[in-house]
């Protein structure tokens, strides 16, 4: 009996009473907390960066719809005849710029357009600036 009870006892470990062991060796209780507040903050900073290309396209796209009139204006002022560059566009439309994307570079204008039935293409190079990239955006 007194066997027994021995046994129930060396089962009931309070938190006062200090038992070692691996897990309190490596203190992996402080470890825990370190990796959830990194995992957040990574989790942060991948969203960051995704929203901030995301808010670059949306931009760029705004900024190209803007172009497409103005080239539509040009185009309708002068019988079809495409703008010679881009500066000229800006000159029309009474701008002192340039039509720039959301990464600082210019805008690229193709006349007359290289699809069949296109007059004009007009795009951007997306985030990475390689002409006709696969992130280019049109």
């Amino acid at each position: 009996m007194l066997r027994r009870r021995r046994l129930l006892e060396q089962d009931i470990f309070f938190p006062w009473e200090r038992r070692g062991g691996l897990r309190r060796r490596l203190r992996v209780g402080r470890l825990r907390r370190f990796l959830i507040v990194a995992g957040f903050l990574g989790l942060l900073v991948t969203i960051a960066v995704r929203e901030r290309r995301r808010a670059g396209v949306r931009q760029t796209r705004a900024t190209l719809l803007d172009t497409r009139q103005a080239v539509d204006a040009y185009l309708a002022d002068h019988k079809g005849g495409c703008p010679p560059s881009l500066s000229d566009l800006a000159r029309y439309a009474g701008s002192q710029q340039v039509p720039r994307d959301a990464w600082g570079r210019p805008l690229r204008l193709i006349c007359p357009g290289r699809r069949e039935g296109s007059r004009y293409e007009l795009m951007s190079d997306g985030p990475d600036g390689l002409a006709g990239g696969l992130d280019r955006i049109e």
